[in-house]
């Protein structure tokens, strides 16, 4: 039974070592010329500005955990409209109080000023 895998074996040990002969013939064949262009920060063709040990704003994490729960939900939609029909009535009913809930919540976030980006 065992000798079933030995061709995922053989796959990942030469998947493993193709890696690894890369990573050491890039790293022993390649240029190191080191300038201080190359060794600077490079952020989407801006000169980095300030300290790169300043704070963000907590608003900054609130909006990020709220986009991944909003996108955590369209996760949870996809599959149930696959299979929307064989749920029937009680499939629709429930998706829509789940929906209902996540309103709810996105309408507190908004009343408390949680999506503002000023102050």
């Amino acid at each position: 039974m065992l000798l079933s895998y030995l061709p995922i074996l053989i796959l990942v040990l030469l998947a493993a070592g193709f890696a690894l002969a890369t990573l050491f013939l890039s790293s022993a064949l390649g240029p190191r010329r080191p300038s201080k262009d190359k060794l600077s920060t490079y952020e989407c063709g801006i000169d980095p500005v300030g300290s790169a040990r300043e704070r963000f704003s907590v608003k900054f994490y609130l909006v990020a955990m709220l986009f991944i729960i909003f996108d955590i939900e369209i996760v949870f939609l996809y599959p149930w409209a696959v299979i929307l029909n064989s749920l029937g009535l009680f499939g629709l009913v429930e998706m829509f109080f789940f929906l209902g809930i996540l309103l709810i919540g996105l309408l507190y976030v908004w009343k408390k000023g949680g999506l503002e980006w000023t102050t």
